[in-house]
């Protein structure tokens, strides 16, 4: 009975004055109430689709016009958006943490190494700078990144869905803290990776799917077109005719780290021919190859690749459970006047 007193400062307030007249002998009932008084915190609603309904009712599409005028521009934001997104809620949550710029004092997430090659930062600015013309200090960036990406994803071909809103801003961003699963992973470690935010093994399967829209770097996999693992060879479960190609594509010039696409045929559509491309052999990434050769996740692998729509509804809904990871509600946090820095540094 008491955690329901404890959910809001004044229903506390009303229940112990109840208290108080019905029993007014009962001391330690009046000392409860005054503790629970002092010590719970003042909270709000819970992320639920429509949170700005009332406070911001056309936020949703500013950040949807915002998107699309991008998109009319550059086709590649769906992965850019996608990436920044999945980095900022695999550290401390999906908090916009990675959009806070650096200091003399703090080094922020988006100096570390997987970070350097994130983008997008300057849209994120523009949708923040729209709505604070709307709707000063409403509008979370958490909340921004996650339906910019939600849009972009739609606009790309990929599925439409509703996402709950109401996260709040981050308070704390540091370089130390980035731990991301990186492109050479096993599955094994990727799904302990994945485990750690609450994911699952399906979870990690369908959000790689994500890299349909995404390029990588020749840096990432390079020692898979000459030299795996040390054995002076290419890496046998890649494609032959992909290896020479991205031979050709990456070049010998080390001062210089090409991109490839992830998804050699439908490169900006999110759709499920990446898998049929893992199916193939033609995985860029180490992880992507893996996930159609690993016992644990081949069977989903060949069930997303013959489905589309199945492909769609499972990465809609493992794109609103990544968008749940560890977020600030209520007076948790707080809601930036700029993306980029905490509002005490603003």
């Amino acid at each position: 009975m008491f955690s329901l007193y404890i959910r809001k400062t004044w229903q506390s307030i009303l229940v112990c004055d109840m208290l108080d007249i019905l029993d007014m002998q009962s001391k330690i009932m009046n000392m409860l109430c005054v503790l629970l008084l002092i010590t719970t915190p003042l909270t709000y609603a819970k992320l639920k689709v429509g949170f700005y309904q009332k406070s911001c009712p056309q936020a949703e599409s500013i950040i949807q016009k915002t998107v699309e005028q991008r998109f009319g521009v550059d086709t590649s934001i769906t992965a850019a958006l996608l990436r920044m997104h999945f980095h900022d809620c695999f550290i401390r949550g999906c908090d916009a943490s990675i959009l806070i710029d650096s200091t003399q004092s703090n080094q922020a997430e988006k100096e570390a190494g997987p970070n350097l090659t994130v983008r997008e930062f300057e849209l994120i600015d523009q949708i923040k700078a729209n709505l604070e013309a709307s709707c000063p200090l409403t509008v979370s960036c958490a909340d921004i990144v996650t339906l910019a990406t939600r849009d972009a994803v739609a606009l790309a071909g990929g599925p439409q869905y509703n996402i709950p809103t109401g996260r709040r801003d981050g308070l704390v961003s540091r370089l130390n803290e980035v731990n991301l699963p990186g492109p050479s992973f096993t599955v094994g470690q990727a799904r302990q990776s994945f485990s750690d935010r609450g994911l699952t093994l399906n979870d990690m399967v369908v959000l790689l799917g994500g890299h349909t829209v995404g390029v990588s770097h020749c840096s990432f996999f390079q020692d898979r077109l000459s030299n795996f693992q040390g054995t002076g060879s290419p890496d046998p479960s890649m494609d032959q005719n992909l290896v020479a190609n991205l031979k050709s594509k990456c070049g010998s010039n080390t001062g210089v780290d090409p991109t490839t696409f992830l998804d050699q045929n439908t490169s900006f559509v999110v759709d499920n021919e990446y898998y049929n491309q893992i199916l193939k052999k033609r995985g860029v990434l180490q992880i992507d190859q893996e996930l159609a050769l690993d016992k644990s996740s081949a069977k989903l692998v060949s069930n997303l690749a013959s489905n589309n729509a199945f492909f769609a509804q499972s990465f809609a809904k493992a794109m609103v459970k990544l968008g749940n990871i560890q977020v600030l509600e209520g007076n948790f946090g707080e809601i930036r006047s700029s993306c980029r820095a905490f509002n005490t540094l603003a």
